[in-house]
């Protein structure tokens, strides 16, 4: 699917201080002060800015997203780590900035389980929930290694943690090469992939923080808690999904067999022609800003 660029919101990152440190967590503010709120969690070795295309999109809603600890701006942000830690942050950043009123949640990949679980923990404080490829899970056996997984799973994405890099352009070069960024290449795209460069040439590297990763990677895998939340989730939920898979691969992380484990109650929705970053990144943000504003 071919759509007109969007025009580029611009956005503030502010500072809300939190248990073990403070986020970095990015404003897509709207021009007045009833708009509508969205909050959202982004993947497991992403940053807040994968939502920009998405905030794009938004154009009358207020989006907030924090890079999530150990992530990006939020890189200093210390332990414990884990999804229901996360879940508790994004909460937090909602009363630092004095939302009160229900909002609209929302969650892409790793995000989506972060999201299902603030919404079955604080079910008052979200009045709907939108699932981006993630949020319902698939237990692995006890025994399985976590590293191992994670690495089949999301491949370069989890590779790149151990990398050093001579320059932005030899970095930027390796997210070239992905074979899900070939036709989300832009300058939104480029700008969320350099927010999660640290260091100096010729030893840049990213900002995730190996144990943060682990520890969710552990939650999204085994924990009872993370994989049970989208079976309790109290508010209105649409689970949104890619075509195509984290490597562009034909078969995407669900499918409709696998979506058949989904609760009843929760609408499956495919956004053809996506795959697993292009689905936020790419065109198929304008699904999910589609999703976020039904009733």
């Amino acid at each position: 699917m071919t759509h007109s660029p969007l025009a580029h919101r611009t956005h503030r990152q502010l500072a809300v201080p939190v248990p073990g440190g403070t986020l970095a967590v990015h404003r897509w503010a709207a021009d007045r002060p009833d708009a509508p709120v969205l909050i959202a969690a982004h993947g497991i070795t992403g940053n807040g800015l994968s939502w920009a295309a998405i905030a794009d999109a938004l154009p009358d809603h207020d989006v907030i997203v924090p890079d999530l600890r150990g992530r990006a701006g939020s890189r200093a942000v210390s332990g414990p780590y884990g999804l229901a830690r996360h879940a508790e942050d994004l909460v937090l950043v909602l009363d630092h900035l004095g939302i009160t009123a229900p909002v609209v949640l929302a969650g892409h990949s790793m995000g989506g389980f972060v999201a299902c679980l603030a919404a079955a923990t604080q079910p008052r404080r979200f009045r709907k929930v939108v699932l981006v490829d993630g949020g319902l899970g698939f237990p692995t056996p006890e025994g399985v290694d976590t590293d191992a997984v994670l690495a089949a799973l999301v491949g370069p994405a989890i590779q790149r943690l151990e990398m050093e890099f001579p320059s932005v352009e030899a970095y930027r070069e390796f997210w070239r090469r992905h074979p899900a960024f070939g036709d989300i290449w832009n300058d939104r795209t480029i700008e969320y992939l350099d927010h999660d460069l640290i260091g100096e040439p010729p030893q840049l590297r990213s900002s995730c923080v190996g144990e943060a990763i682990r520890a969710d990677g552990a939650d999204v895998i085994r924990d009872p808690d993370t994989l049970a939340a989208i079976h309790h989730l109290p508010v209105s939920t649409t689970l949104l999904w890619a075509e195509r898979g984290m490597l562009n691969q034909p078969e995407g992380l669900y499918s409709r067999r696998t979506l058949a484990a989904l609760p009843a109650r929760i609408e499956a929705r495919l956004v053809p022609g996506t795959n697993h970053y292009s689905i936020v990144i790419g065109d198929g943000a304008r699904a999910v800003a589609e999703a976020v504003t039904e009733p």
